[in-house]
């Protein structure tokens, strides 16, 4: 009988410490501006964007600005408990009056967002707990986009969960946040991850050092014996604003 109370105690303590799943419904979005109108934006985001999206039941994950910024652009995560709840937020801040007249004020020199893309993403199994986070100095992030060919997300996923991931960290690498696109027109999912390095300089560094550890070509060949599991891959720098919740 103690034996099976104290089997009854551990299975519940692990239950407790056990990583739930994160089902929320992320969005990140893309702001392009404006010629000249970044700086608006981004004082609009700190001053009152953000709190006006807290306001109505969105959460702030991140924002950050291409280190290469070519299209004037700001791109943004947000989370919400679902997708019904994202639409439901958004309808509530589109009414707002209090947004509506910083959305005024703001434009009185002209309009500052020229397009507006949208994302929408599901953190993966073995995405690390997304959370804010900052560093004692600014780190410099990369996203990267990876297109799988046909049919090859699962093994694709299958390597970052076993494999890529504590190589990564291996490599002075931090594993910030891993999505899974959710397509509206009926194309494959993609891979989107977010790392933290200290610079830029940094990061490429240690994927150089990534791509020649012997481990990792192991690895690379044995997820690719019966053919490439990548179709494409797509990086970009970024560095956090001064309002962003991830540093």
């Amino acid at each position: 009988m103690k034996k099976l109370t104290l089997l009854l105690m551990l299975a519940v303590s692990f239950g407790t410490l056990a990583k739930k799943p994160d089902s929320r419904y992320y969005e990140m979005r893309i702001y392009y501006c404006h010629p000249g109108r970044l700086d608006a934006l981004i004082s609009r985001f700190t001053n009152h964007t953000t709190k006006i999206f807290e306001k109505h039941g969105m959460t702030n994950v991140g924002y950050w600005i291409p280190n290469n910024n070519t299209e004037n652009a700001l791109y943004y995560i947000l989370s919400y408990p679902s997708q019904v709840e994202r639409d439901s937020s958004w309808k509530r801040f589109g009414r707002d009056p209090e947004w509506k007249e910083v959305a005024k004020k703001s434009e009185e020199s002209g309009k500052i967002v020229a397009k507006v893309t949208s994302i929408f993403m599901q953190a993966t199994d073995f995405s690390p707990q997304i959370k804010p986070s900052k560093a004692a100095e600014d780190r410099t992030f990369e996203m990267r986009t990876y297109t799988a060919m046909p049919d090859k997300l699962p093994n694709v996923l299958a390597r970052f969960r076993n494999h890529t991931t504590k190589l990564f960290k291996k490599h002075g690498m931090d594993n910030i946040a891993y999505f899974t696109t959710i397509p509206k027109d009926g194309s494959p999912s993609k891979l989107l991850y977010f790392l933290a390095h200290k610079s830029e300089a940094a990061g490429k560094a240690s994927f150089d050092a990534f791509r020649l550890d012997p481990k990792w070509l192991a690895v690379k060949e044995a997820s690719e014996k019966d053919g490439k599991i990548v179709d494409k891959v797509e990086t970009m720098y970024m560095s956090p604003t001064n309002f962003s919740t991830i540093r």
